[in-house]
C-alpha cells in the first residue's frame, strides 16, 4: 500500500541527540515539517555516507522549518556508540531513533521481514503529520540529500500555493503549474 497522504502511525521511541537520550512521540512530529530517514544499521557503509550528507544539509532544512529524524533497528545506545566514534556521523546534529523492536520501521513498511532491518526509506511529513513524498530504495543505493531537500521545497510550496503543482525538476523560483483544461495536451 502506497503510504503517501496517510497520517504517520503513533509510536514512541528512544533516541539520541545533542549527546543525550531523548523519548521522540507521534506527536512530537506534529506542528512542523518532518523527515524520518530509515537505514540498514549503523557502523555500515553506505549508510554513513547518507547520514553525513543529511548532515551537511540540516542547517538548511532547519531553516525551513523541517526537523530530520534517522532510524534504524538499532539502539539508542548504539546511535550514541557510533556518534562518538565516526567523524561522519559526528556531524549529525539531528534525532537518531532507535527502532530495536522494529515497530517504527513496521509503521512505515521498511522494515524487512525475518532480517530485522530497515530498508532505506526516506518519508516527508508535513506539520499535519500526513506523509506527503516517499522514497525507497535496494541496499546498495545511497540516497541524495539534494534532491530531498528540493522535494521538500517542492512539498511546502505546493502547500502553501494549492492551486498550483510543481513539474519534474523543479526548483524554488521556477515556474509552476496551474492544472486546468487548457493545458490538457500542451505540455
Amino acid at each position: 500500500m502506497a503510504l503517501v497522504n496517510t497520517a504517520i502511525k503513533p509510536f514512541s521511541a528512544d533516541a539520541f541527540k545533542d549527546g543525550e537520550f531523548i523519548t521522540v512521540t507521534d506527536e512530537d512530529v506534529k506542528g512542523k515539517w518532518a523527515v524520518f530517514f530509515f537505514y540498514p544499521a549503523d557502523f555500515t557503509f553506505v549508510c554513513p555516507t547518507e547520514l553525513g550528507d543529511v548532515a551537511d544539509h540540516y542547517e538548511e532544512l532547519q531553516s525551513r522549518d523541517v526537523e530530520v529524524y534517522s532510524v534504524s533497528t538499532d539502539t539508542h545506545f548504539t546511535h550514541k556508540a557510533w556518534h562518538e566514534s565516526s567523524d561522519t556521523i559526528a556531524k549529525v546534529k539531528y534525532t537518531m531513533i532507535g527502532d530495536p523492536t522494529g515497530t517504527l520501521s513496521s509503521n512505515f513498511e521498511v522494515l524487512r521481514e525475518g532480517q530485522g532491518l530497515a530498508d532505506r526509506g526516506t518519508f516527508v511529513v508535513d506539520p499535519d503529520g500526513v506523509i506527503q513524498a516517499m522514497e525507497v530504495t535496494a541496499e546498495g543505493i545511497g540516497r541524495d540529500a539534494d534532491d530531498l531537500v528540493r522535494k521538500i521545497k517542492a512539498a511546502q510550496y505546493v502547500r502553501a500555493h494549492p492551486d498550483e503543482v510543481c513539474p519534474a525538476k523543479w526548483k524554488e523560483g521556477e515556474a509552476t503549474l496551474a492544472p486546468s483544461l487548457d493545458l490538457v495536451g500542451k505540455i
